[in-house]
């Protein structure tokens, strides 16, 4: 299921550092009338007054499109044979290393940038970096010679396993145009390479290469064991100004989860600062203080859907911020960590309902973003087999009104 919408204008947003989870009040809050589809005799919203979005027609849509310039073709750019250095421009500003080189060289694959870097054979004013390290104007980068990856041949004589995985692409898609493509990512799948990753969205996409060797650019990620919406940008011009939306917190995301017990109370916002911890088998975020060496803030809002019971909870997330498993940790810091969750579930002598697979029950349902070119971009992705058999056990109807709809921006 997939729309798009006219553009709405963002709220002002403030940075609130306190380190606590309270409940959402509205300054001014208006009487909710009744919902369309709502059940006789059903409780109102109980978030801040209803967001009233405006859609505006495909066809609207599609003229305004086709009226806006389309972006400047990129100048081809030799590839370096011998050691070079270039300057950051100002365009290049705040660009993530690895994506610097790939927008200064279209066809370089994943496998050779992260090389580059990890060898040490890139360096940025003469230090070595991290390929997800963020250049400056005017910052100086040593390039080394670099070899291009053969173009990928045309769709119709695609090898039958590029073909195969071409195919598996079109399964998980739920909205595309010349510009973005959403992918619904099936739990289970990375969405980067990694240490025994050989399967994974990023090596994918290199069957869509086109015929100058571009490939489409992964614009956030998601957990592994995440299923749901994941933005993809087909064009150059398309990455940069969806990157520049979730720097600006102009992308609004929502998931849901399943938790046990019910959280307290069921509209609420939870901030605190958030830090890597590691370890010879695994990395976890823990919960930390401001000044913390690595600490960074993060903000989440939740909200009750539906309960099974006082055993189990459906609670819709909005992330303002995009840490690192962020809601994971969250939901955890207050007492309800997300079932099937292996790094953070760690109740004492809980037992799993019968039926209920042991898999991280959250779903990335929901994300709606700008359009590169006017509009708003809106995806909505269905629950994965193992979350919807959980519904069906549970008697939980997926079709109920989600009150995160109503949280706050910030």
């Amino acid at each position: 299921m997939s729309r798009r919408i006219k553009r709405m204008n963002p709220k002002p947003r403030s940075r609130d550092e306190r380190d606590d989870s309270r409940p959402f009040k509205a300054r001014s809050a208006k009487k909710a009338g009744p919902r369309p589809g709502a059940k006789p005799g059903g409780k109102p919203p109980r978030f801040a007054a209803e967001r009233a979005e405006r859609r505006a027609p495909k066809a609207a849509l599609e003229k305004a499109a086709l009226e806006t310039p389309a972006a400047a073709k990129p100048v081809e750019v030799l590839l370096p044979t011998k050691v070079q250095t270039v300057t950051v421009t100002a365009d290049e500003n705040n660009m993530r290393v690895d994506r610097f080189l790939e927008a200064r060289f279209p066809g370089l694959s994943f496998s050779h940038i992260q090389r580059v870097v990890r060898k040490g054979e890139l360096r940025v004013d003469g230090k070595r970096v991290d390929s997800k390290d963020r250049l400056e104007e005017g910052q100086s980068v040593r390039i080394p010679p670099l070899k291009l990856d053969a173009p990928k041949a045309a769709p119709g004589s695609l090898s039958e396993a590029a073909q195969k995985t071409l195919a598996a692409l079109k399964e998980m898609t739920i909205y595309e145009d010349d510009d973005v493509l959403v992918l619904n990512k099936p739990f289970g799948l990375a969405v980067q390479g990694g240490s025994g990753t050989t399967r994974h969205i990023d090596q994918m996409l290199e069957v869509m290469r086109d015929s100058k060797g571009q490939k489409p650019r992964l614009v956030h990620r998601i957990d592994k064991d995440t299923a749901g919406c994941l933005l993809i940008a087909k064009t150059r011009f398309a990455a940069s100004h969806l990157t520049g939306a979730f720097r600006s917190r102009s992308a609004r995301k929502t998931y849901w989860a399943l938790v046990p017990g019910l959280p307290k109370p069921k509209q609420g916002r939870i901030s605190t600062f958030l830090a890597k911890e590691e370890s010879e088998d695994d990395t976890i975020m823990r919960i930390a203080q401001h000044g913390d060496e690595g600490a960074s803030h993060a903000i989440t809002y939740y909200a009750v859907v539906e309960t099974a019971g006082n055993k189990l909870t459906w609670v819709s997330l909005k992330p303002v911020t995009g840490r690192t498993h962020q809601l994971r940790a969250h939901m955890e810091h207050i007492g309800h960590p997300i079932v099937g969750d292996p790094k953070y579930f760690n109740i004492e002598n809980w037992q799993l309902p019968g039926g209920l697979q042991n898999r991280l029950h959250l779903l990335a349902r929901r994300i709606v973003i700008p359009h590169p070119r006017g509009g708003v971009i809106d995806a909505t992705a269905p629950l994965p087999q193992h979350m919807q058999q959980s519904w069906n056990l549970l008697g939980l109807d997926a079709s109920r009104f989600d009150p995160i709809e109503n949280a706050p921006e910030e």
